[in-house]
Parts: structure tokens; sequence; C-alpha cells
């Protein structure tokens, strides 16, 4: 739920206790005790358990065993038959609040830890990339599907290798806590054959051995896979996963289809071939956006997908990041509600000398 409907919510959700209980009042004092709706004073505590504190349900509690006992008094019934079933009506509904109030803020409590959980296990998982590396500067947009636990299956990596700088975006297939012990497999053999091998290809291999010792029951991840050599140009080995979308220096938007990409992490076995890299030019003042499927594929209320390519001028901004996150709030205007799958976005800009 949006930030500021959710402050209206809990507003509402605050002040429903004492406008039920004053209606009740007015109502009884209105229509006069043949009505009998003194016994309704109990909604008050009943609603009091919906938010806020113990201490505030307690106190709304005893609010409404007063305004009880003081209409008892004013229609005559106070220690009368109606009277007394009213307070004991009141009374045990205050009870239920008081318990109802205890258990929701025991949740809330849990929910608060393994949040902070969640987010300590992103910032491992998914570290800072490296601002500035070479002739590139580089900006990261992380949007989960799980608001809850801001944490999905989606993954984003940049190496300085003796060979340049390697960067890798992908998707894992599935969802929850299994695609997150998944990315972290593929993250983790990112990081060490990055360093450590000679060309993407070897470095593709080395991810798809980690994971055939992990996944199974034909799982897979997309991923695409990038090299940035001193020499210039940019190399791309695709793993199933879409297109980045490059933008020039004049202003120009593609997206770069590479001619032969390979099957899905995880897929490799089907006998597919061997990955064939894809050179690209890639110069001064170019920049070149990597996604995952869960920005292409988020669809606004009248179903049309996020066009992602008439967006590409959200990126004129001089700061890079600050370009990423309008793009990503622009993203979450078009979708209008929360996103159905996690949208990664990294962005390569080719510094202007």
């Amino acid at each position: 739920m949006p930030e500021p409907s959710r402050n209206r919510s809990g507003r509402l959700l605050s002040w429903l206790p004492y406008v039920a209980m004053a209606a009740v009042a007015t109502v009884d004092l209105t229509a006069g005790p043949g009505v009998g709706f003194l016994p309704l004073v109990a909604l008050g505590p009943a609603f009091a358990g919906l938010a806020g504190s113990l201490r505030r349900t307690g106190a709304i509690s005893v609010l409404a065993l007063l305004l009880c006992c003081l209409l008892s008094l004013y229609n005559g019934q106070f220690g009368g038959r109606r009277g007394s079933t009213a307070l004991i009506g009141v009374t045990g509904v205050s009870a239920a609040g008081l318990v109802a109030t205890a258990g929701r803020k025991r949740r809330e409590a849990e929910l608060a830890s393994v949040r902070n959980i969640a987010e300590v296990a992103q910032r491992v998982l998914l570290r800072p990339v490296p601002l500035i590396v070479g002739p590139l500067r580089i900006a990261v947009s992380y949007t989960s599907a799980v608001a809850e636990a801001r944490i999905g299956g989606d993954l984003y990596e940049v190496v300085t290798s003796p060979r340049g700088v390697r960067v890798i975006v992908g998707d894992v297939q599935g969802k929850g806590l299994e695609a997150v012990e998944t990315a972290a497999v593929v993250l983790g053999a990112f990081r060490e054959a990055a360093y450590d091998e000679v060309d993407l290809v070897t470095v593709g291999a080395r991810l798809e051995r980690a994971l055939g010792r992990h996944l199974s029951d034909e799982k897979f991840v997309t991923a695409v896979l990038a090299e940035l050599s001193d020499g210039g140009g940019i190399t791309l080995l695709d793993f199933g996963h879409p297109p980045p979308l490059l933008v020039r220096h004049d202003g120009s938007v593609e997206f770069v289809e590479v001619p032969e990409p390979a099957p899905p992490l995880g897929l490799g076995g089907l006998g597919a071939g061997s990955p064939v890299p894809y050179p690209q030019p890639f110069s001064s003042g170019d920049q070149l956006l990597f996604y995952t499927d869960g920005v292409t594929e988020a669809r606004d209320s009248d179903n049309r997908f996020y066009p992602l390519a008439e967006r590409a001028v959200l990126l004129k901004d001089p700061d890079p990041q600050i370009a990423l996150d309008a793009m990503r709030h622009d993203l979450v205007a078009h979708v209008e509600r929360p996103l159905r799958d996690d949208a990664a976005m990294l962005l390569l800009r080719h510094r202007n000398h």
C-alpha cells in the first residue's frame, strides 16, 4: 500500500472507536432507552484493537465502561437487567480487545524483526556496486514485489577484474526464499569466476557448473553477462535474458539483441551448444541499461506493458542514479499498484572525457 494511503487508513482507524461510541451515545440519548442501543458502546473497545498501543486500547475500554455507566444512569437502567447486561458485554469486549491488541503488537514486532533480517540479507546478497569504475558511472535500482520482505530473486553485480569490468544481471525462476538462495549461489560463483576466468564464456561455464550442483526439477536462471575491456567496446553473453537497452550519446535507442543467445543457466545440459560472445560498440556518452522482466512486463490498469524504450528519455540527468531513480518512479506510477514481479535495473554510463 502506498505510504499516503497507509497513513490515511491509520488515522481513520485511530478515530473509529471514538466515532462509534459518540454515535451510539447520540442515538441512545435521542431515541431513548427503549431502542436498546446501549450494548453497542462495546464497538469502541472492539475497534480500538485494530490500531494503536495496548495502553490506548485500555484507555478506550475504560472510557467505554464509564460511558455505559453514565447512559445506564441516564436511562434509569443502572443495576437493572438491561444495564447490567450492557455493562457485562462492554467488559467482555474490552477484555477481548486488550487480548487482540497484545497479539497484534506481538505480530508487528515479529514482522519488524523479519523485515530487518531481510534488509541485512539484501545488503549481504546485493552488495553496493561501485559508482565509478574506469570510464564507467554505474547506478542500480531494485524494487521487490514482496513489499514487506524487500528482497527477491533478481540479482546484479559488478566486478573489476584484471581483464576489465564484468557485470551480471539475472532473474531466478520462482519466488521466495528458494529464489533468494539460488541468487546467492549465482552471485557467489560470479564474484569468483569474473575475477579468475580469462573470458565471459568460461565465466558462464563456471556459473552453469555451480547451478548444476544446486538446482533441481528443471529450475533455471536467466542472465546477461557483460565485459567492458580496457581497449573499449563491450561484450555481451546472453543466457535467455531480456536484451539490454542501449542509449547512444546522440539520443538514439535500441535493444541489443544477441544473435546467438544461450539457454538459461541451469538448462545448459539440453545440448544447445556453447554461448557466443557478442561485441558491441560502447563509447563516450553511451548508456546501457540492464533490467529484469519485472520492468518490461509491468502492466498498467489497461493491461499495457511498460514502454521502456519510450521512457529512455528519463535517463538524461547528469547523475546516473538520479536518472535511474526517475525511471523507477515512472515504472511504479505506470503500474499504480504493487509490482507483481521483482524489478531490477543496472545502468552503465560511459563517461564523457
